[in-house]
């Protein structure tokens, strides 16, 4: 069997506002109803695949695990990287956690890439298995369909044959489009997708060897593992020592056991928003919409509307792309697709929170977003899981007053717990201690209105947590 190593802590700052540092693109509906995330994961399950392991990050460790669940992937192994050191410590990472099955294959692959034909990844696999038993690194390529400037190549020994794999003469950075179209024609390139097959035993050794600066720390930071809620937290001090660096430069660019499988089927890294474009259903003109969105006399144009209330119309517009969100709006030219991320720069610059908190804050027991918020009121809607419970808390400088508008609420004020249905309200004064939870098993929706001198969620005394956050 497969063991999946899934790469899940990037943000995807080319696709703002839709993805941003607390809420990236992995885990959005960014083509179709599934995220990426769980588009990868339900690809990478079944009867030839073990149980994933997840690479992650603390802020998004309950978003990782409510989509699993969606998929009922219950005993995936979630790491918890305590700093972004790219995907080489990741990778070496947690093939030492699989160090104890060392025959085993791990294949890794990132959160966010759209593959359109499955059964054709899955052939591609299963050849990349074959390359692999024998100790070959390897790497999955993708057919160029045009001269692209985005991505990486891979230049092959010769041209790609049936699809079977080939030895890889060397890694290609991105390049400019006169040298793109070269590689284009020479037949003997595909794209570098950034998935790879290996046996545990062979990857650990390739570390070893390549890039020996990386086993110590990445070793220590999984044997100071800690348990937390079922995740694995890795040692703090140990992995901040690891080098920042991908694994096509510690190691694969260093290696000659490295082999390639062509996929020749529908694939797309999401980068951008033109990528976005490139995948949905257009009409006869070029245009695709989402959610709210009306096209009138548009041409090759994105419109993406992410608030149900808000009617997103481009009208005479030519090779543009708009996205609505409720709290932000990017239109741009759609060869500035690329360029979106120095938008998310000069706001950081400017402090300006857009830049990396979404309009939707997502706890592990459910969500909330601000409706309305003034000097010295707020008004929030807050979604509870069936089962949520928020933590045992209470507020130096607010009140609250919750309104129940959809499901059941378990309400503590002080000593007094009661159940609030729909239309029902509660008030809970500044200082007091107290708590809410959903126990019924649909979710729970309420509207909470604070008011006071200070609303800040940093405003809180926890006493109590399931989370262990108190």
């Amino acid at each position: 069997m497969i063991t999946p190593v899934i790469l899940c802590g990037g943000s995807g700052t080319r696709l703002w506002p839709l993805s941003r540092k607390s809420y990236p693109k992995q885990f959005s509906s960014l083509v179709g109803d599934d995220s990426p995330f769980i588009a990868t994961c339900r690809r990478l399950s079944g009867p030839d695949f073990d149980a994933p392991v997840v690479m992650t990050n603390a802020d998004f460790r309950f978003l990782v695990t409510d989509q699993l669940a969606q998929l009922g992937l219950a005993d995936a192994r979630i790491l918890i990287e305590p700093a972004s050191r790219n995907t080489a410590p990741a990778i070496l990472t947690a093939a030492l956690s699989l160090a104890d099955t060392p025959d085993a294959l791990m294949l890794v692959a990132p959160s966010d890439h759209l593959i359109g034909d499955e059964a054709g990844f899955r052939a591609a696999v299963e050849k990349g298995a074959e390359a692999a038993r024998s100790g070959q690194l390897v790497t999955f390529g993708i057919t160029p369909t045009r001269a692209e400037t985005g991505y990486g190549y891979l230049e092959l020994a010769d041209s790609p044959d049936n699809g079977n794999s080939q030895s890889v003469r060397k890694f290609v950075e991105k390049p400019e489009l006169p040298r793109a179209e070269e590689m284009l024609a020479a037949g003997n390139y595909l794209w570098n997708a950034g998935i790879f097959l290996f046996r545990v035993r062979d990857i650990l050794a390739a570390f070893e060897a390549k890039a020996p600066d990386l086993f110590a720390p990445c070793k220590a930071a999984w044997e100071a593992a800690s348990p937390d809620l079922g995740f694995f937290r890795l040692g703090e001090e140990a992995y901040a020592e690891a080098r920042d660096v991908s694994i096509d430069y510690a190691v694969m660019e260093k290696s000659d056991n490295i082999t390639a499988v062509p996929y020749g089927g529908g694939w797309s890294d999401l980068g951008a928003w033109d990528a976005i474009l490139d995948a949905l259903h257009k009409d006869e003109s070029g245009n695709a919409t989402y959610g709210s969105a009306t096209a009138v006399h548009c041409e090759n144009t994105l419109l993406r509307s992410e608030d149900k209330g808000m009617q997103l119309v481009g009208l005479g517009l030519k090779d543009t792309i708009a996205v609505a969100m409720r709290d932000a709006v990017l239109v741009a030219n759609l060869d500035d697709a690329q360029r979106v991320k120095d938008v998310v720069t000069i706001l950081k610059q400017r402090d300006i929170p857009q830049a990396v908190d979404f309009p939707r804050f997502h706890r592990p027991w459910g969500w909330y977003e601000t409706l309305c918020i003034d000097t010295r009121f707020q008004v929030k809607r807050i979604m509870v899981k069936p089962g949520g419970i928020l933590s045992l808390q209470s507020h130096m400088h607010r009140s609250e007053h919750w309104v129940v508008v959809a499901g059941t609420a378990r309400v503590t004020v002080g000593e007094e717990v009661k159940l609030l249905s729909e239309n029902q309200s509660v008030y809970i004064p500044l200082g007091a201690v107290h708590r809410m939870e959903n126990p019924g098993k649909v979710p729970m929706y309420l509207i909470e209105v604070q008011t006071g001198t200070y609303l800040g969620e940093d405003d809180i005394i926890r006493y109590e947590d399931v989370y262990a956050r108190a």
